[in-house]
């Protein structure tokens, strides 16, 4: 009966998350197991460019270190919100949540570059978080049953843990600056004066992906109860909307 329930909701979360989520697990248990080893794995200039090894572009964001306590927090944070995004403000539109990924993933490319980083998992997951903090500024947040603060400043306290870990800021502050590039130039600025839309997603993409159509009578679960719930930067809705503001979400 478990079997079957982890199963039913393997099969329920959208494509996008996971694809993403299954590649991670599938690549730290890989090297676990030593079938793969991190060598192979992380961002390294010269070998993709000099040496054509370009698989490396994609699986320095699929290593999250060995299984512990640091894997199993980034694997849940990138569960959670990756799904947030997909079945919320991405819902039918596959397409445009894919180049999200790609655009997010070429620009912390470019990025490490210029600083010595070797995996981006850990950037790429904050900057998921960053993402849908922005586009749901009016959710309480409870993280670890310690503090509650309004959705956008989620980042920040991840970021403040990560020093309390003893963590490096860099990976964090990187997938911050990339969230709020993509926030911006998708949901900022075409909405200003004289503003247009400068990410447009590839009609190939929209023709490959999003084939199916929206379901006019979908009404999905409020965020707190849907599967997958912790309290790890758990999110708490206001008991009366009426006294909220609107809450502005990505509208196209």
């Amino acid at each position: 009966m478990a079997m079957q329930t982890v199963q039913q909701e393997y099969m329920q979360t959208p494509p996008i998350t996971r694809l993403y989520c299954t590649s991670c697990v599938l690549t730290t248990l890989a090297v676990q197991l030593d079938i793969l080893s991190p060598f192979q794995l992380y961002f390294n200039p010269d070998l993709i460019f000099n040496h054509f090894e370009v698989w490396r572009l994609i699986t320095n964001f699929m290593y999250f270190g060995a299984i512990g306590f640091n894997f199993l927090f980034n694997m849940i944070f990138t569960y959670r919100y990756c799904r947030m995004l997909e079945e919320g403000s991405f819902r039918g539109r596959t397409a445009d949540f894919f180049f999200m990924f790609f655009f997010g993933g070429t620009l912390m490319t470019i990025i490490a570059l210029f600083v010595n980083l070797v995996f981006l998992g850990q950037a790429f997951t904050i900057m998921l978080v960053y993402v849908w903090s922005r586009r749901n500024p009016y959710i309480r947040m409870n993280f670890f049953g310690l503090m509650n603060f309004p959705a956008p400043y989620l980042p920040w306290v991840l970021l403040g843990f990560s020093v309390l870990l003893g963590n490096s800021i860099i990976v964090d502050l990187i997938g911050m600056v990339v969230g709020h590039i993509y926030y911006f130039l998708e949901d900022v600025f075409p909405t200003q004066r004289g503003g247009f839309k400068l990410i447009k997603t590839p009609g190939i993409l929209k023709t490959l992906l999003d084939t199916a159509p929206e379901d006019p009578n979908y009404n999905p679960l409020p965020e707190e109860e849907r599967p997958g719930g912790y309290d790890w930067g758990e999110d708490q809705r206001p008991q009366n909307d009426e006294d909220q503001p609107q809450e502005n979400q990505d509208q196209h």
